[in-house]
């Protein structure tokens, strides 16, 4: 133990918090009638009971857990939020959306953090669980269904956002990802970019990198004369996303762009095209997923699509409240378009400016 920790000779102990037991010896009655008055039933006491038991949590300051109180009346109120990354952009705005919803119903939210390690994924669910949340709003990375169908055979209601669970029948909340990759690589088509490169993270397993990698080859393959590459990128693999940058600004013949599959992926596409001295809106297009604060800052200014995070935390939240609240309906699904944020990372070929 530390010095600092240790109690200096002659301290006092710390307090220690009052209990029911307390609360009952000091009114004179027993912790059943203290958990009667705790529980607003009054009724079932007498008023002069009532009165010392009241007085007495007074005097000692007694607080009762919040928890023990919502378990006895068999609801907790407390929903269960599992995210892939907090550390990425979009994981920490759906969260703020689905807080404010949680509060505004009275409900409080306990995040669990995977750190993109599929593995936990079991752990996070049964972690939450164990705390009694009420439902589950999950961004996870999908490779434990199971976890999840035995939280949903206990009676919680669950709710996706952004990854699907195919074998799962429950509520999905996500941007519309076909929708958003044509905007993003139409606007590009527009700008005079014929040379288009699909950057993302590793696709097997994550719905919403497989679908707007999808939607990617479709585009391409509906635009004549435009040629199309997904290159999937590691975080430990810097030298592979310069050589895929390379490779992408070779063509003398036509414009050269980057689609980035999330903030993440943006920022490593900025760092790779630092390492090759090449300049966005010049050398090199860019447009990323994920609007977020420092988009404005990068270079002449990151173009994006912006995704409405806030509305989908904020929708996840209300669509399992509404199921905890007794709504029986068939799986909803609800996507949400994106919108293009315009600024000089994809700034059209001057010679096509009249």
């Amino acid at each position: 133990m530390p010095a600092s920790d240790r109690p200096r000779p002659g301290a006092a102990p710390p307090p220690t918090r009052a209990t029911i037991s307390d609360v009952a010896l000091k009114a004179g009655v027993s912790k059943a009638t203290v958990s009667r008055f705790l529980n607003r039933r009054e009724e079932l006491l007498t008023p002069e009971i009532a009165v010392r038991v009241e007085r007495a949590i007074n005097a000692l300051g007694y607080i009762p857990s919040p928890m023990a109180q919502a378990l006895k009346r068999g609801r907790s109120r407390l929903i269960g939020l599992v995210v892939a990354d907090v550390t990425n952009p979009y994981s920490v705005a759906v969260l703020r959306g689905a807080e404010r919803a949680c509060q505004d119903a009275g409900y409080l939210l306990v995040l669990f953090n995977l750190g993109n390690e599929a593995e936990r994924e079991r752990e996070a669910i049964e972690s939450l669980m164990a705390y009694q949340v009420e439902g589950l709003i999950l961004n996870t990375l999908g490779a434990d269904h199971g976890a999840i169908a035995q939280a949903m055979r206990h009676g919680k209601p669950v709710v996706l956002v952004d990854r699907r669970h195919p074998e799962l029948q429950t509520d999905f909340v996500s941007l519309d990802n076909t929708g958003a990759v044509r905007l993003a690589a139409g606007h590009l088509i527009e700008a005079g970019f014929r040379d288009l490169l699909f950057v993302s993270e590793p696709l097997v397993g994550v719905s919403s990198r497989l679908e707007r990698e999808a939607a990617f080859r479709a585009f391409v393959a509906d635009h004549r004369g435009v040629a199309g590459r997904t290159f999937e990128s590691t975080a430990d693999a810097p030298d592979a996303l310069d050589d895929a940058l390379r490779r992408c600004g070779r063509s003398r013949k036509s414009r050269s762009a980057v689609l980035a599959g999330n903030a993440v992926i943006s920022l490593r596409v900025a760092a790779a095209a630092a390492r090759l001295g090449l300049r966005f809106g010049a050398d090199l297009g860019l447009i990323g997923f994920d609007e977020t604060e420092w988009a404005p800052l990068l270079g002449p200014g990151l173009t994006t699509i912006a995704q409405p995070t806030d509305d989908l935390g904020r929708l996840a939240a209300t669509c399992l409240i509404e199921r905890l609240n007794g709504l029986h309906l068939p799986p909803r699904q609800i996507l949400l378009p994106g919108r293009l944020m315009l600024r000089g990372s994809s700034r059209p070929d001057a010679s096509q400016v009249t």
